[in-house]
């Protein structure tokens, strides 16, 4: 007899089987894309279990090298790796989305996690002109900050490591490094008499870095299986350890507290009584500004009306949080592994010094150079040397190496030679776009010579390629804001730093780059042994 329920049960069977593999593998416009692995089409296991292990940059790298510039993650998630598809993703507008959430901070987006355009745009305008390449390079402010932050802090610090028989174990660079740009960059933010001073606050910074750091290892599960960590969290199930959430409100308190001194030293006129331009909070007082001539302007019609304008004082600390956090670490990897790659070559050390020392306003701490001067952004910028290995370091040890996911828009669009439908994760790993063999050959090795035009031989069209491919700091609209301010902070580092010093590795284990999205070593140290060079 026909029976109605078993007929019911076959057809919804037939119509699970069809959704969920026979259309996402033979039928959907994703089907004819290469499959990074064989389960690509019908489940998204492998690709979540892949960047659970940590392994996603290397894994996706190999399935680029074997199935070409387009490859299949999952069911609707897709990667890209050749610069046709950079333009298209990234210069294109696509829209970012929920997988950002896990940026927002006091509930609130900042200019980061804004998931699309328009809102950025308009946060974006705020801050855009302070981060600039002229306005960095010629403020008072920042000189100023750069100066006290270099010679009254680091260093003295370093000075007291290289004495004889002090620090035989040497002195983990990786922490002085993330104090020395946490220290730039609050400054920056909130001026420096509200700013952080970890580079002479040891035990503090010590407490701070342990919460941030140990926190980061429970970041998957929100951001990759939101919904899947929301649902048992209903259930009282708590998927990411309840101290995780302790450690990132104790660092949002800790912000909050700047941006209440730095709201407290305007509002009370102290500001305008300074006249020590390095009090200046730059990036607080451009939120500031941005803030009210959006509310002046438009209003209720504002794009930010549900947002920024709705909550201006979280707005505002999501947005400092967000760059203090990242403007710290990426740079204190860059510096971490630059000070490692010279630190395995003196005779590169000594050229390094040799040109810096060459500056018309150079950093010696040698008597006969006792002006204690700032070089200028232009005659950093013309070290050949100081240039080529910053790049190399960027290339090869690129602090954000991992996927920055976008969504295809709305009907479809062409990445490669495939139509793709809207809505579908694609995104871009500078770890595997940093490893092109054509354009940089010997891809894993560090050579500062690719990036001396007078010494590699390379054709202008070379020259152009290699530029092209450079990705550490992503491209289009969304780039990294702050990028400009961290190539010019690093160099005044490594100015600052190697003017006056050599280094030696004393303990390098676990130097090798984790693999995720920001990633520092493994082991989050290196110690190295610093030695006073006087010339």
């Amino acid at each position: 007899m026909f029976s109605l329920p078993l007929a019911a049960l076959g057809a919804l069977t037939f119509l699970a089987i069809y959704k969920y593999i026979i259309f996402p593998a033979f039928v959907s416009p994703l089907s004819k894309v290469p499959n990074a692995h064989w389960s690509a089409p019908v489940s998204p296991l492998w690709i979540l279990w892949t960047r659970y292990s940590g392994r996603e940059n290397r894994d996706v790298h190999t399935a680029h090298q074997k199935y070409g510039p387009v490859v299949r993650l999952a069911p609707n998630e897709l990667s890209v790796n050749d610069l046709a598809g950079l333009r298209t993703v990234y210069a294109g507008g696509f829209e970012k989305g929920e997988w950002y959430s896990i940026f927002d901070n006091y509930g609130v987006p900042c200019m980061f996690s804004a998931w699309h355009s328009r809102q950025h745009s308009v946060r974006k305008r705020m801050i855009s002109n302070i981060y600039s390449k002229s306005n960095i390079h010629n403020s008072p402010t920042l000189a100023g900050q750069a100066h006290v932050i270099l010679y009254d802090r680091l260093l003295p610090l370093l000075a007291s490591a290289s004495a004889p028989k002090s620090h035989p174990n040497g002195v983990d660079v990786h922490e002085i490094w993330n104090s020395t740009t946490m220290d730039f960059i609050t400054a920056y933010l909130f001026g420096l008499k509200n700013g952080s001073n970890f580079l002479k606050e040891e035990t503090y910074r010590k407490h701070w870095f342990h919460l941030y750091h140990a926190r980061k290892t429970y970041t998957f599960f929100p951001q990759e299986l939101p919904h899947f960590t929301a649902f048992f969290k209903k259930l009282h199930i708590n998927i990411v350890p309840t101290w995780v959430n302790d450690a990132n409100q104790e660092l949002e308190a800790w912000t909050q507290e700047r941006c209440d001194l730095t709201s407290a030293y305007i509002k009370n006129g102290l500001a305008a009584k300074d006249d020590d331009p390095a009090n200046e909070p730059v990036v607080f007082n451009a939120m500031l500004s941005g803030i009210e001539k959006e509310e002046k302007l438009k209003g209720a019609d504002s794009i930010l009306k549900n947002e920024t304008l709705k909550y201006p004082e979280l707005s505002i600390a999501s947005e400092m949080i967000d760059h203090l956090a990242a403007g710290h670490e990426t740079s204190g990897i860059a510096l971490t592994y630059l000070s490692w790659q010279l630190s395995k070559n003196i005779p590169l050390q000594d050229a390094l010094r040799a040109e810096l020392l060459s500056l018309p306003s150079n950093m010696s701490l040698d008597t006969r150079n006792s002006s204690n001067s700032i070089p200028s952004s232009k005659d950093l910028d013309n070290l050949p040397h100081l240039h080529a290995v910053l790049m190399e370091t960027l290339r090869l040890h690129a602090a954000i190496p991992g996927n920055q996911p976008r969504m295809t828009p709305c009907p479809s669009c062409t990445l490669g030679s495939f139509d793709i439908p809207g809505g579908v994760r694609v995104g871009s790993h500078a770890h595997i776009v940093h490893r092109n063999p054509e354009v940089y050959p010997e891809p894993e090795k560090f050579d500062h010579l690719r990036w001396m035009d007078d010494q590699n031989g390379y054709t202008e069209e070379q020259r152009r390629e290699r530029d092209r491919w450079f990705w550490a700091f992503s491209s289009g609209g969304r780039m990294c804001v702050g990028s400009n301010f961290a190539m010019h902070e690093i160099k005044l580092v490594v100015a600052a730093v190697y003017s006056n010093f050599r280094t030696h590795i004393v303990d390098d284990e676990g130097i090798e780059q984790t693999d995720g999205y920001t990633c520092g070593p493994r082991s989050n140290k290196l110690f190295l042994k610093f030695e006073r060079v006087v010339d």
